[in-house]
C-alpha cells in the first residue's frame, strides 16, 4: 500500500464516483445506544460542516458521491440531511440504495431474518453484555460491550446466516450474499459505471468486500483492511477529510 500523498492526477482521471464508509471515515467511530424494554435511544451523529462543503465541491467537480454504511436509511438521512441532493445512500451493508427519493432494493432478507430476530431477542434477555438492538429493515444489528459467544452460537445454528463483528456490534447477514460489495455492484449499475470508475474508502472488516470491488481501494485503517492507498491515522482530521482534501487539490 502507498500513503495517500502518492495519489496522482493519473490515478484520479478514471474516477467518476467516490464511495465513503461512515463510522471511522466521515464521523468518529462509536455508537451511543441505550435500550430499556421497548424503548431504544440512539445518538444521531451529524457530519461536520467542513465535510458538507467538501462533498458539495466534489459533486460540483463532477464526482458522484455514494455513502455506504451498515446503518439504516432513516439514520443516514438524518446524518446527511444537508447533502441529500448531492449523494446516494447505500445502507444496511449493501441491502438497498436511496437516490433522490427513489429506493433500489438489492436483496430480500425477510424470510432469513423473520425467525432469527425473536430467537436473538430471547437469547439476549438479561445479557448485560448487550447494549441494544439497532432498528434495521434488512439486517439485524446487536450492539455489545464485547464479542459474545452466545449470540454467535444462536446465529451459527442457521447455515444461511453469518455474524460480522465490527468492533462495537454484530451485524447478522445472509452469508456471502448480503455485503457492501453487493450494494456497490448494484450502485455501479444504477449509474452505469465500471470498476475502474470507482474509488472507495473504508476502515473496518465489513468494508473488505467493498474495497475489493472498487477500482481504487483506499484503506482508512491499514491494520484492518488493505487498499491500493492508505490514509495515515495521525492527527485530528478524519480519513474522509484527508481524502477529499487530496482529491480536490489534485483536480484543481
Amino acid at each position: 500500500m502507498l500513503p495517500l500523498d502518492k495519489i496522482s492526477i493519473e490515478d484520479i482521471k478514471p474516477i467518476k464516483m467516490i464511495v465513503f464508509d461512515v463510522d471511522g471515515v466521515l464521523v468518529p467511530r462509536g455508537t451511543k445506544i441505550k435500550q430499556r424494554g421497548n424503548t431504544t435511544t440512539l445518538e444521531t451523529k451529524i457530519i461536520h460542516k467542513k465535510q458538507i462543503e467538501q462533498i458539495k465541491e466534489l459533486n460540483k467537480r463532477g464526482f458522484l458521491i455514494n455513502i455506504s454504511s451498515g446503518r439504516g436509511l432513516y439514520m443516514l438521512q438524518e446524518m446527511f440531511r444537508e447533502v441529500l441532493s448531492f449523494v446516494s445512500l447505500t445502507y444496511e451493508c449493501g441491502s438497498a440504495t436511496w437516490y433522490r427519493g427513489k429506493i433500489y432494493q438489492h436483496i430480500n432478507s425477510f424470510e432469513y431474518m423473520r425467525e432469527m430476530l425473536p430467537k436473538l431477542k430471547k437469547a439476549t434477555i438479561k445479557n448485560r453484555n448487550v447494549k441494544g438492538f439497532e432498528p434495521k429493515e434488512f439486517i439485524i444489528t446487536i450492539h455489545c460491550k464485547k464479542p459474545d459467544k452466545k449470540i454467535e452460537k444462536v446465529v451459527k445454528e442457521d447455515k444461511n446466516l453469518v455474524t460480522v463483528w465490527n468492533g462495537e456490534a454484530y451485524d447478522i447477514l445472509i452469508k456471502k450474499d448480503q455485503t457492501k460489495a453487493l450494494g456497490l455492484r448494484r450502485a455501479m449499475k444504477i449509474f452505469e459505471l465500471k470498476k475502474e470508475n470507482v474509488m472507495a474508502i473504508g476502515d473496518n472488516y465489513n468494508d473488505l468486500e467493498l474495497l475489493q470491488v472498487s477500482g481504487m481501494p483506499i484503506s482508512a485503517d491499514k491494520s484492518r483492511v488493505q487498499g491500493k492507498f492508505y490514509v495515515p491515522l495521525k492527527g485530528k482530521l478524519l480519513p474522509a477529510d484527508k481524502l477529499m482534501q487530496k482529491v480536490l487539490s489534485i483536480v484543481g
